[in-house]
């Protein structure tokens, strides 16, 4: 599919079906790292639980988290932690600088440093019978039990072949940039003033053509086989002039049983919203739109 909006497609597309790819989801050198308790990690877990940055109420961290943080320090894609971008019910977001191997995955210099986004999320407090219900059906989980843990474990390695997913179909989100455990690294969307603004929070000046790249969005989404699932203004980003979709964990391929349910729920939180802006949409049309323009079976 081609995009009018400057927004890049790949030149290969895969036919969707490579959501029967693995997903490992078993436990990870950070578990592991964990129970060796070195006196490295153990140090490098003291340095993090005195940080200001990190004392916040129901924290994310245990054991297995700082694990997850040391493999991914030595691993080179973070050298040190900055402060809370948000946090939620279910994960926390910070940002981080970016070591050699972070600099690779963004296609920037090994000796250049980056701001990442480090998502961490909960183990025991996440709403994981939520997050069972956009798995359950997913040909990539058919073998996930009810396991607290390895749901949650399951959801961030899915964000991360998601988010693959997306970038290869020539979609605006985050680079993903490593994953471990519960732990998630990414490009940073935004300034040295703060994180993009949702799309909910600025002035929309045209807001036609925003709905037209939205409206690409979800077409390319769908023709790589991926229906975002929980898609509105909350979960789209403004930087430089530019959109991104973020936000991709719960997101489904064309496989799941209720994904056409995602899709038209999706279509018409959009739909209402720039409505509100003055445009002439609806939620049907904004669906029978992306039907007609996408094929998830060809990938075409």
């Amino acid at each position: 599919m081609t995009g009018e909006f400057g927004l890049v497609a790949t030149e290969e597309t895969d036919v969707p079906g490579d959501e029967w790819e693995e997903i490992d989801y078993s436990d990870t050198e950070a578990d592991r790292i964990a129970r060796q308790r070195d006196r490295e990690f153990s140090e490098f877990r003291d340095r993090i639980k005195d940080a200001e940055q990190f004392k916040v109420s129901d924290s994310v961290f245990d054991d297995a988290t700082y694990g997850a943080l040391y493999k991914l320090v030595q691993d080179g894609y973070i050298e040190a932690f900055g402060g809370p971008l948000s946090t939620g019910k279910e994960a926390n977001v910070y940002t981080a600088l970016g070591g050699p191997a972070a600099s690779e995955k963004l296609d920037a210099d090994r000796d250049e440093r980056h701001e990442v986004a480090v998502k961490l999320y909960r183990i025991n407090a996440s709403d994981f019978r939520e997050m069972g219900d956009y798995m359950e059906g997913d040909p990539r989980f058919e073998s996930l039990g009810h396991d607290k843990k390895s749901i949650v474990l399951a959801w961030v390695r899915k964000e991360f072949a998601n988010l693959r997913r997306a970038r290869k179909a020539g979609v605006r989100v985050p680079i993903p940039i490593a994953v471990e455990r519960n732990a998630l690294v990414m490009e940073y969307i935004g300034t040295d003033t703060g994180r993009a603004k949702r799309l909910g929070e600025v002035h929309i000046e045209n807001p036609e053509t925003a709905y037209e790249v939205v409206r690409e969005y979800m077409c390319r989404l769908y023709d790589a086989g991926l229906v975002h699932g929980d898609l509105s203004e909350y979960n789209i980003v403004v930087e430089d002039s530019e959109l991104y979709i973020i936000d991709l964990g719960q997101a489904m391929t064309a496989h799941h049983p209720n994904h056409e349910e995602f899709l038209e729920r999706d279509c018409e939180n959009v739909a209402n919203f720039f409505a509100r802006q003055g445009v002439d949409t609806d939620g049907d049309q904004l669906l029978a739109y992306v039907y007609a323009h996408a094929d998830p079976e060809t990938g075409e």
